[in-house]
């Protein structure tokens, strides 16, 4: 039963981490309906694979020291704000092309890991998590779930945090997230071609507006 409750955890931890509104998901959005689904899993692959860079980073006790360290933070948002800013600016060039010519394998689609994976290397949210709750994830306890709404459901829901289990949750839920959110935009868009540039501006508005956020952030830290 833990063993169940621990993974169920982890499953929700992974995909309350991948699927809130943001730019990671502006990029997978973008690449999915201008280059179809194997794009979009490709960008969401990115993200993922810098929080399994963090989960090392993490695990080694780096990304802790970085919160004590407030120039290298300032300048990781700051680095962060000006590429969310340059995608933007591609990803509104990009609403202007035919996704039905760019779904060639190739480059294209090669594009979208890297932006991904950089930009979530330098997301202050991404950092923010892995110091905070991912932190907490890795150290060795247990946390009894439901014994906080009533004594009587103590022990019911026990979730083992440090567990390999949690972490194959975590990145189990992640997976999800990467691998339907792509393919429900891909779905969408085959019904109706409109939707490919009002995605691809919807995912350059919402990176240049991270990016100014950020930009400012990094003034004020």
């Amino acid at each position: 039963m833990t063993l169940l409750s621990t993974l169920s955890a982890g499953v929700l931890f992974g995909l309350a981490l991948a699927a809130p509104p943001g730019p990671m998901n502006a990029v997978i959005a973008e690449e999915s309906v201008l280059r179809g689904w194997t794009a979009g899993f490709r960008a969401g692959l990115g993200a993922m694979t810098a929080d399994a860079v963090f989960l090392g980073l993490a695990l080694l006790g780096v990304v802790a020291a970085i919160e004590e360290m407030p120039t290298l933070q300032s300048a990781m948002v700051g680095v962060g704000g000006l590429l969310m800013l340059y995608f933007a600016y591609g990803a509104a060039r990009g609403a202007q092309e035919s996704f039905r010519a760019a779904e060639t394998p190739g480059d294209e689609d090669s594009r979208g890991f890297s932006k991904a994976f950089v930009l979530a290397l330098t997301n202050p949210y991404q950092i923010l998590f892995w110091v905070t709750a991912g932190t907490a994830l890795l150290t060795p306890g247990t946390v009894d779930v439901l014994s906080y709404a009533s004594e009587a459901l103590a022990g019911l829901v026990v979730v083992e945090t440090g567990s390999p289990v949690l972490l194959a949750g975590l990145f189990g839920g992640i997976g999800i997230w990467i691998t339907g959110f792509p393919a429900t935009l891909t779905a969408a868009r085959q019904r109706m071609e409109s939707l490919a540039p009002a995605i691809a501006y919807g995912s350059a508005a919402v990176l240049a507006g991270f990016g100014v956020y950020f930009l400012a952030d990094a003034l004020l830290l």
